[in-house]
């Protein structure tokens, strides 16, 4: 279904392309927003960079611009990643929401009361539908439509495993390992058994 949404946007990328005469072709990783812009919350930094790198070198005047001197060159290794002060990118965006999510799957009641669960189903459709990037979000609920992936929210093991298997479903997606679920709690809620996380 993911890869289907993909092509979907993809074509109608090109259609508007089409329509607006030839473009120049996006760095690997670029997407676009609704409004046909780059997405920052959807885009690594790295893929923006590389757009505002290709657009500058295509631009004689700033071709001549040189850094001022006293400017301190960057380390290659922070170029893919924006500074702190700076608005989040895909990535940093997916850690700290998983980091979130987890964390409130670690602190979920072991007898969620019905209002309790009935606000967390809530709570999951509604972060389905704000989340800032739109394809992240698009395909999370995509997701969750397919048969078993619906939010398990009965009791805090049943929410964690769900929490990591969905996590596990975009880890698949980016071409990343998978956790092994059976030891979310250990990740995040008890700490390892070896007693690394301990104070």
């Amino acid at each position: 279904m993911a890869e289907e949404q993909l092509r979907a946007r993809q074509q109608q990328q090109q259609q508007q392309e089409d329509a607006n005469g030839p473009k120049a072709p996006l760095p690997k990783g670029m997407v676009l927003g609704p409004d046909g812009k780059p997405c920052r919350s959807c885009t690594s930094f790295a893929s923006m960079r590389a757009m505002a790198r290709s657009s500058s070198s295509s631009s004689p005047q700033q071709q001549h611009q040189q850094q001022p001197p006293t400017s301190t060159p960057i380390a290659p290794s922070t170029l893919d990643q924006p500074p702190p002060d700076c608005p989040p990118d895909v990535e940093q965006l997916g850690r700290s929401t998983w980091t979130f999510l987890h964390t409130l799957t670690a602190t979920y009641p072991n007898q969620p009361s019905p209002t309790q669960q009935q606000e967390t189903q809530q709570f999951i459709s509604l972060f389905s539908k704000l989340y800032p990037c739109w394809v992240c979000a698009d395909d999370f609920r995509a997701w969750m439509k397919e048969d078993g992936n619906a939010p398990r929210v009965s009791n805090r093991e049943e929410f964690g495993r769900w929490m990591c298997e969905a996590h596990n479903a975009v880890n698949v997606k980016l071409g990343k390992g998978q956790f092994d679920c059976s030891r979310w709690q250990e990740r995040w809620r008890t700490g390892w058994r070896d007693g690394r996380c301990d104070p």
